[in-house]
């Protein structure tokens, strides 16, 4: 096994300009790219922490690190925040009101659940302010890691569930925080009982990073070591697309019975396809990642999620690794035997499996990579400078058991918060499914498809085919929206959608023809549904096909859940609008 990166070369000269690093490259283009560099501002915190920073050495000249390490008076030094900190917002959502927290609801059947989510309440809330950084924190992925590792995992673990049932550190304590912002224990402050929820919008990568950064704190503190990093299943890898061995022993702190035991050993199908072949499965995936992380997305809001502001409905809209990679791997492990598909299947218990923490680290990562590490050339702009994004807010215990409130733009940038990734291979980054070649079928077919025109609002319980017709011809760059997606709230649902599809294969997804999907954990709303839309970039798909002189697209729908759940009002194809990093107030 590979050694953990826990001990880099640390900067030990203090100095008041700004220094640059760089990062380990590796040649092939599958491989992890360079970091971009970029400039920040001096900025020291006086917070004590016993947390260290370290810098890697250089391994290839020319090569700079993507941030700049500041270096303060007395070796103290830190990274300024990604996006500077805006004026005062009217509306950012507000962190919850512990008092009034409620009964939250099983959402696979909608009745209230028989434990307590709601936190121990705090005496006083402090506004937490990130320590300085002395040494980065290097998390490992998981099929990588060393016995030494995990004997030191499962011994923070052990402490965790040892610790009294009321502190806030506790495990089932921890747990239960994904439970209480996730199924409607809490409601939006000032907005009597309007739910508030941190999946299906833009909140969603803000507050797991949160969340997994303080649980990481916790496990650090209860074994004495603040250099103790989570792990990250790399299931965006071949090599990590089953669940990471060491969570499978029975004796072990991190196990956790309530599992599909049919998955335990099985290769991760992202896609839900069914697909009994490993190799497509793989396939599969690698074409899903590229298409989440780069093909299908127009902007920055396809990617993070829609905005969310107080009194917004609990579902504006998931970002395309949310919809797709994350909730793959929920359902994956969630337990068939158990009657709402406990633990990860299930919004209100998946933080009671320690798979979800590393789970959510890798999904953590995907920020990181899409953030700062994806060529500039095939991702749109990646900041939110809304204030209403920047300023939201969350309350979770530190590792010390003091409540704090935080800001989501204090988590833009994960080197600040003190933690990096091991650096692996990206196989999907030039995953780029191949043109397709055939014309004939498809021709012979949309003279058949019925005009989507005919057909919608579409109740989806079965494959559908029909006609869109284009913006403009040419291969302009246009968008497939799918409007008005209205979801019962308590399934889990999924399709995919596939435009001029020649082959009428629905287990194979890596094909020009894979737009995109859209897909959900069961959570809750007040009325057991939500309606959103999303937008599928069709730029590359059109490149690799022949529709230049076409007047309309034939798009598939393909359901890969089973029976209704999905209404859609309609489907159109637009020009892509202007690159804009903020949208109208919703």
């Amino acid at each position: 096994m590979n050694s953990l990166h826990f001990l880099c070369t640390t900067l030990a000269t203090p100095s008041a300009q700004p220094r640059s690093s760089t990062r380990p490259f590796f040649a092939k283009p599958s491989h992890f790219i360079t970091h971009a560099r970029r400039n920040h501002r001096l900025q020291v915190s006086c917070n004590t922490s016993d947390q260290n920073q370290n810098v890697e050495n250089p391994e290839r000249k020319g090569k700079v690190d993507r941030r700049n390490i500041l270096l303060g008076l007395g070796g103290l030094y830190g990274a300024a925040n990604l996006v500077s900190s805006p004026e005062a917002s009217a509306n950012p959502i507000q962190a919850p009101q512990l008092d009034k927290c409620g009964v939250a609801t099983n959402l696979n059947n909608g009745k209230q659940l028989d434990i307590n989510c709601c936190p121990p309440l705090g005496e006083n809330i402090i506004d937490y302010r990130l320590p300085p950084v002395f040494q980065m924190k290097i998390r490992p992925s998981a099929h990588r890691v060393t016995p030494e590792y995990i004997f030191k995992f499962n011994m923070a673990m052990d402490r965790m569930r040892r610790l009294p049932k009321d502190d806030p550190r506790c495990f089932m304590q921890q747990a239960n925080i994904h439970c209480a912002y996730c199924n409607g224990a809490y409601d939006q402050p000032g907005q009597g009982t309007l739910d508030l929820q941190v999946h299906n919008s833009w909140l969603f990568f803000p507050f797991h990073r949160w969340y997994l950064y303080f649980y990481e704190r916790i496990l650090g503190k209860l074994i004495g070591d603040p250099t103790f990093a989570l792990p990250f299943w790399n299931w965006d890898n071949p090599k990590g697309m089953t669940i990471p061995p060491m969570y499978l022993d029975p004796k072990a702190a991190i196990y956790d019975p309530k599992r599909n035991q049919d998955n335990l050993k099985a290769v991760i199908d992202l896609g839900m396809t069914g697909n009994k072949d490993p190799l497509q499965v793989v396939a599969n995936n690698l074409t899903i990642m590229y298409s989440e992380m780069i093909r299908s997305n127009t902007d920055v809001y396809d990617f993070m999620g829609q905005p969310y502001r107080e009194g917004t409905g609990v579902n504006p809209g998931p970002g395309a690794s949310e919809r797709g990679s994350h909730v793959a791997i929920h359902v994956f492990v969630g337990d068939p035997r158990e009657p709402s598909g406990e633990n990860l299947g299930n919004f209100y218990s998946a933080g009671r499996d320690p798979l979800f923490y590393c789970h959510h680290s890798n999904v953590d990562r995907m920020w990181s990579l899409w953030q700062y590490f994806l060529p500039s050339n095939k991702v749109p702009d990646k900041r939110i400078t809304d204030p209403d994004f920047l300023n939201a807010s969350f309350l979770f215990y530190d590792e010390n058991a003091q409540l704090v409130r935080v800001t989501v733009k204090d988590s833009l940038d994960n080197l600040r918060m003190g933690y990096d990734f091991e650096r692996v291979d990206l196989p999907w980054l030039d995953y780029r499914p191949p043109p397709q070649t055939a014309r004939a079928r498809i021709t012979r077919t949309s003279s058949t498809a019925p005009m989507a025109a005919a057909l919608f609002p579409l109740n989806l319980d079965g494959i559908v085919r029909f006609q869109v017709p284009k913006a403009k011809k040419g291969k302009a760059d246009e968008l497939l929206v799918l409007e008005n997606i209205t979801v019962d709230t308590t399934k889990f649902l999924k399709f995919d959608v596939f435009v001029n599809d020649e082959d009428d294969n629905v287990m194979e997804l890596d094909k020009a023809a894979y737009a995109g999907t859209y897909a959900q954990v069961p959570h809750k709303t007040s009325n057991k549904s939500a309606t959103t839309s999303i937008r599928l970039k069709l730029t590359d798909l059109y490149d690799d096909m022949d529709v230049g002189d076409d007047d309309t697209v034939v798009v598939t729908l393909v359901p890969r859940h089973q029976g209704p759940g999905v209404t859609i009002g309609g489907i159109k194809i637009i020009e892509a609008p202007p690159k804009a990093t903020t949208p109208p107030s919703s």
